[in-house]
């Protein structure tokens, strides 16, 4: 009997490797996953496995950047790695992106079943948008002189289309790059058509050329300076340099911020002497901590004292946090990321020093986790050491408010008691508060107690 289930075990095998020999192996689909809650697409920063290699759950399949960091995508399955789909240096991969495809162990990989692109089939219909529509609309009544912007201009050149029948979205009227696109998607044909093909439909009527009429003295000209990619040094030249994930979002999250909420703004000066007397005590024990240390301790104490800060603005409301987290604002090669020091209030200020230099080193060198981004309801961003006397920052959405730090500076100080001059060390901050969250009042109240801290350190807890 066991003979005879070895035998029936044998044929079911051999079937098994003639139908996958012919119909090829069944894949498994590694898609483009969402590795942070802001990510939208990413970029194949670089493939840890190549085609042929076996892959065990949790092995790094390949390294994938992220709008905050570069992140490793490990497998969640065991097989072969059969096929790459995306390449290295693929960029702006939408989620659930098919990028890779395994096999299980035993099969050829070498046959490996390629599904059909989701992108082919959903742009099927798209070729018979302009059987639909006359070859040419008419032309929109144009009510002054065509302007453009250089994307624009460059894309309607190129793809030889007339101007004049793209629809302008721009401010005052200006043919932006995004009207030249959606004019291009309804004659995808037109590179082989000739812009002067255009007046020859307009020829009964030549006098409806206003483009062509000289402007009057003083006005601004009908397009921007012709742009020529590629040739450095001659006028009105550029090139265009690829967005990084991470600048992207940025922009995103930037605009969002200044049009979305409404930011209201109130400076103060803060005596840093009783800190820089403090930080020369803790040096003498060999203990090295910074000004904005002691500024990110400070912070955090005062959201202690006032919890009615340490919100966040969410689609209904707000929403009280429970722990005090607070983001420091670093700068990187691919722009600024905002690590957070978690628990900061119950943190001394060596524990923050320590966090911060370990934070910032790894947001430079791309590796931070979800959780070191995630979280909070205030930021600071300190640019005294560039020099800078004072400044105001953009909230950090969905955050309440952000602390921009200057740079301190020497002033001379009248003694009321004694009416002798001193010297004091100032600097200026500004806080950038959600009116929606925290009102002037709110936010005076959170500046007087947050200069209060900072002058008596001894106020906060220093282990």
């Amino acid at each position: 009997a066991n003979v005879c289930l070895w035998r029936l075990h044998g044929c079911l095998l051999d079937l098994k490797k003639i139908y996958l020999s012919a119909t090829g192996a069944a894949p498994v689909k590694v898609e483009m996953p969402a590795l942070s809650p802001t990510m939208e697409e990413g970029n194949i920063v670089k493939w840890l496995k190549k085609e042929g290699d076996a892959v065990a759950a949790g092995d790094a399949l390949c390294e994938i950047e992220t709008d905050k960091a570069v992140v490793t995508l490990e497998s969640s399955d065991d097989g072969v790695l059969a096929k790459i789909l995306m390449e290295e240096g693929s960029r702006a991969v939408r989620l659930g992106t098919l990028i890779a495809l395994m096999v299980e162990e035993g099969e050829d990989w070498k046959t490996v079943e390629i599904p059909p692109p989701v992108a082919a089939t959903q742009a099927t219909p798209a070729p018979a948008a302009p059987t639909a529509p006359p070859p040419h609309p008419p032309r929109a009544a144009s009510t002054g002189p065509l302007r453009l912007s250089p994307a624009a201009r460059h894309i309607l050149d190129t793809h030889g289309l007339d101007p004049q029948l793209a629809t302008p979205t721009g401010h005052r009227g200006i043919i932006t790059k995004e009207d030249a696109l959606n004019l291009l998607k309804k004659f995808p044909d037109s590179k082989t058509t000739p812009v002067t093909a255009a007046p020859v439909a307009a020829a009964p009527s030549p006098v409806s050329t206003p483009a062509a009429a000289p402007l009057p003295p003083g006005s601004r000209p009908m397009y921007p300076p012709q742009s020529i990619p590629g040739k450095p040094g001659a006028p009105g030249t550029f090139t265009e340099v690829p967005a990084s994930n991470v600048r992207r979002v940025i922009a995103q999250r930037l605009t969002q911020s200044k049009t979305t909420i409404p930011h209201a703004y109130a400076t103060i000066d803060c005596d840093l002497g009783a800190v820089m007397q403090l930080r020369k005590e803790m040096a003498k024990a060999e203990i090295k901590v910074s000004v904005n240390d002691f500024i990110i301790k400070a912070a955090a104490a005062t959201l202690r004292e006032l919890p009615e800060v340490n919100v966040t603005w969410s689609g209904e409301g707000p929403q009280a946090l429970d722990s005090i987290s607070i983001s420091i604002a670093v700068a990187t090669p691919k722009g600024l990321i905002t690590p957070i020091i978690t628990n900061a209030a119950d943190k001394g200020v060596q524990e923050i020093s320590a966090n911060a230099k370990a934070l910032a080193q790894k947001a430079r060198n791309g590796k931070l986790l979800p959780h070191e981004y995630q979280g909070g309801s205030f930021s600071i961003s300190n640019l005294g050491m560039f020099g800078i006397s004072e400044f105001s920052a953009v909230i950090n959405p969905p955050q309440a408010c952000i602390l921009a730090v200057g740079t301190s500076r020497a002033v001379l100080h009248l003694t009321e008691e004694t009416g002798a001059l001193s010297t004091q060390q100032l600097m200026t901050v500004t806080l950038s508060s959600d009116g929606r969250l925290v009102d002037d009042e709110l936010a005076s109240r959170f500046l007087d107690k947050f200069r209060a801290n900072l002058e008596r350190p001894q106020r906060m807890t220093l282990n």
